[in-house]
């Protein structure tokens, strides 16, 4: 292999699934109900940066508890979409079996735990047809519960690295997002950013690496 990297740590959704438009139906559906339209490119200038898209809900009157409500009406939203809609990201399965014949992976996720478990059969959700398989080959997952401070924090990815007990320039991040890219360079870790049609409007001038499909990310890791 071409690269001195040992170890990989993936993000997951808009890497490895393809949800993360789902999401954002979800929270745009509630929003509505208060006369708010969510535009899609604000939606990624703020989620760049970590933003709360609820912060419409406040300025439009509603307070803490109705944001509650209004997250929890999203949450469930989210979950009757994952499952009614495909989000299979092509090659992903094939691509994860191969790297780990030759790296230790882990998934750095901001997914809430239920929506991981959902998508991947786990904890009591059920397996089917559509389930990916890439969690087997995983050495460990890191979920939204893992960690108090979620990315573009750093967070995330210095306790992936302490999991693995290995120096930042012993891994590459994988990631789809500016937000996942700030917290990767953040934690002073290289990222490569693999292009996805949601979010490449975004700016990924951090990236140590950019490519077009998980295929190239292999090719290249793998030459």
């Amino acid at each position: 292999m071409g690269v001195s990297y040992t170890h990989l740590l993936f993000d997951h959704d808009g890497v490895l699934v393809n949800t993360e438009h789902l999401y954002l139906q979800a929270i745009q559906e509630q929003l509505a109900t208060l006369g708010i339209d969510l535009a899609e490119a604000d939606y990624l200038k703020g989620m760049a940066y970590g933003a709360d898209p609820w912060a419409l809900a406040r300025a439009a009157g509603c307070d803490e508890a109705a944001v509650d409500a209004l997250r929890d009406a999203r949450d469930a939203a989210y979950q009757r979409l994952l499952q009614a809609n495909p989000i299979e990201i092509a090659g992903a399965d094939e691509v994860v079996a191969e790297l780990a014949r030759h790296f230790k992976l882990a998934i750095v996720t901001t997914s809430r735990d239920k929506d991981f478990d959902l998508i991947h059969g786990l904890n009591g959700y059920p397996v089917t047809e559509r389930t990916p398989r890439l969690v087997e080959h995983m050495d460990f997952v890191l979920k939204r519960s893992h960690y108090q401070h979620s990315k573009p924090d750093p967070e995330p990815y210095l306790l992936a690295l302490n999991r693995f007990d290995i120096e930042p320039t012993q891994a590459l991040v994988i990631e789809d997002s500016e937000r996942g890219l700030r917290a990767a360079v953040a934690a002073g870790i290289d990222c490569a950013a693999v292009s996805h049609p949601f979010t490449v409007s975004q700016n990924f001038d951090r990236a140590r690496y950019r490519f077009a499909s998980l295929n190239a990310l292999k090719t290249f890791l793998l030459a």
